[in-house]
């Protein structure tokens, strides 16, 4: 089923998941949805693996987490920010490198100070590889770190290969 890409998320200098400076990151960028799901799309390389050929499985869960905690998002005009509290992972298939990998999430779960959300990693063919289940906090950014936005280059990337819509 495909999706239509409604807004796309913001990315970062040095974070590990979105951060476009950051040499050994996975450089991901979140696209939200018509259908209210976020999609993460990278493609991990040679620095992100485990077994040769294969993306460590902390890794995966990594950005199954981010994706996740940014799906809440989409319900917010305004910045909201979530902790996490619990993520439960269930592996199910060998995650390859060089590879374009896809992540779905979608908010469960949404009360004054907690949200829930499920997450799926999906490979190139489309088969889910690994599934995740969290539960986070709602904070303001300024209980959870010193971020500058301007320092941390918090902006929106807009770029020719952004997709108009994309397959969920």
């Amino acid at each position: 089923m495909k999706s239509k890409v409604i807004r796309k998320q913001h990315n970062s200098k040095l974070c590990f998941i979105c951060g476009v400076k950051n040499q050994f990151g996975l450089d991901t960028r979140f696209y939200e949805t018509e259908d209210k799901s976020l999609v993460a799309i990278f493609q991990p390389k040679e620095e992100h693996q485990s077994y040769p050929g294969r993306l460590h499985g902390g890794i995966a869960s990594a950005i199954l987490d981010e994706t996740i905690g940014r799906a809440i998002r989409i319900l917010y005009e305004e910045e909201v920010w979530g902790v996490t509290l619990e993520l439960k992972t269930k592996y199910l298939k060998p995650i390859p490198l060089n590879s374009p990998l896809k992540i779905v999430a979608r908010i469960t779960n949404d009360s004054s100070r907690f949200f829930e959300g499920t997450g799926e990693l999906k490979l190139a063919t489309g088969e889910v590889a690994v599934t995740a289940e969290g539960k986070y906090l709602k904070l303001p950014i300024e209980k959870i770190s010193d971020f500058n936005a301007e320092e941390a280059e918090w902006k929106i990337l807009t770029e020719k290969t952004d997709p108009d819509e994309i397959e969920l």
